[in-house]
């Protein structure tokens, strides 16, 4: 499809119709110690079938097919390219690399509802945001290489490189999100951080900061069950970490962050909701982090099979897949055709990264100012001695 991101999207058939304030109630109501789980938004259910319990918002209705479709190539698209950095880290072709797996329909259906003129904030596991965005692969693979070449960002896309610190992104997409405001623009900025980052000062800060200005920002937090080797049951008691935007008069909403109709929804709603000067919102999409904290980690050392049992059965793909297929909208040939054009479009961007010159020593203070500060020259010229010696 041309540009799925901005078409409008058709409401449900046979569904009764819920108000907005019915299942913000039913969404953000409070918890007792003993309550097992937290209700939040979702369309489709693990099993691959319509959920009938939870309505969508009169604003935020379920995709329509041409737009579930894209949104399944989005997910498999970068369910691929996270397999195959596996592959390539084993290779020696890649750094060490924080995977994403199981996380697709949270990094997807959040992106998904940008468009290249707003500005995205990922954090260093949000590369399947990022390519659903725009990065084209070529650049990312270079980037996870260390590699100068992926090191910048394409011009025509307003992305920031992978934050590796935490939080820190919050108040700087707030700062992006003013300045189109004063421009006069219609442009959002969108901020990614996991449920440990929730904890960060700079995340309030932010909420705070985009609450109190009206700033036009998309706050996500992938609640995906770990902070490195942390559960969010011991970094924080709160067990509904979308409150967390009370405190701060900002909208907060969760959602099954394995539904990716629920998230796309959802945040596309968010995002119009920006566009309108109406502010911020903070999205809590409740997932979890199957893979290990990155490629070179090691999970059984901190967490059982116990604690990952069911997650398996909730995979955000083969939902979505199973849902599809039900419909009739995919077929076993037209994903077929489909993954294997997937495959090749990988291929080809590996070779052309491969195919890149590789990088001298003095190119790692190349990169750090526009203009180098005299420090840099005094390092570059120790560099280009040693080097050359």
């Amino acid at each position: 499809m041309s540009d799925t991101k901005n078409s409008d999207v058709a409401a449900p058939t046979g569904m009764p119709p819920a108000t907005a304030e019915a299942l913000t109630a039913s969404v953000l109501q409070p918890v007792s110690e003993g309550q097992p789980e937290v209700p939040m938004l979702q369309f489709i259910t693990p099993e691959g079938t319509l959920n009938s319990g939870t309505q969508p918002l009169p604003d935020a209705p379920l995709p329509d097919a041409e737009t579930q479709l894209w949104l399944y190539r989005q997910m498999r698209r970068i369910r691929h390219f996270d397999e195959r950095a596996w592959v390539l880290y084993r290779q020696g072709k890649m750094g060490v690399f924080p995977p994403y797996g199981g996380m697709e329909a949270s990094q997807a259906g959040t992106a998904a509802a940008l468009t290249t003129q707003d500005w995205l904030f990922p954090t260093y596991r949000d590369t399947g945001a990022a390519l659903t965005y725009g990065l084209p692969i070529r650049q990312t693979v270079a980037y996870w290489r260390s590699s100068p070449h992926g090191w910048y960002m394409p011009e025509d896309l307003k992305i920031t490189p992978f934050y590796i610190p935490i939080a820190t992104q919050y108040p700087q997409a707030v700062g992006a999100a003013l300045a189109e405001k004063k421009k006069g623009t219609r442009n959002v900025a969108m901020a990614f951080i996991g449920d440990g980052g929730s904890s960060e000062g700079d995340f309030h800060e932010g909420l705070n900061f985009a609450g109190a200005l009206n700033a036009p920002c998309v706050f996500i937090l992938q609640n995906n069950g770990w902070a490195i080797s942390v559960p969010t049951t011991t970094q924080t008691r709160a067990r509904n970490l979308s409150r967390r935007a009370d405190g701060y008069g900002v909208p907060g909403l969760r959602v099954d962050g394995n539904d990716i109709l629920a998230v796309y929804a959802v945040t596309k709603q968010a995002v119009e909701r920006a566009r309108d000067g109406d502010g911020p919102s903070l999205i809590e999409t409740v997932t979890f982090r199957i893979k290990p904290h990155t490629v070179a980690d090691d999970p059984t050392r901190y967490r059982t099979d116990e604690m990952t049992a069911g997650w398996d059965a909730k995979d955000p793909v083969l939902r979505l897949r199973t849902y599809l297929l039900a419909q009739g909208t995919l077929t076993e040939a037209s994903e077929a055709a489909l993954l294997e054009e997937i495959s090749a479009e990988f291929e080809e961007a590996v070779a052309a990264a491969d195919s890149l010159p590789d990088p001298t020593p003095a190119e790692i203070v190349d990169h750090v100012f526009a203009e180098p500060t005299p420090q840099l020259r005094k390092q570059r010229a120790q560099i280009m001695e040693e080097y050359g010696a």
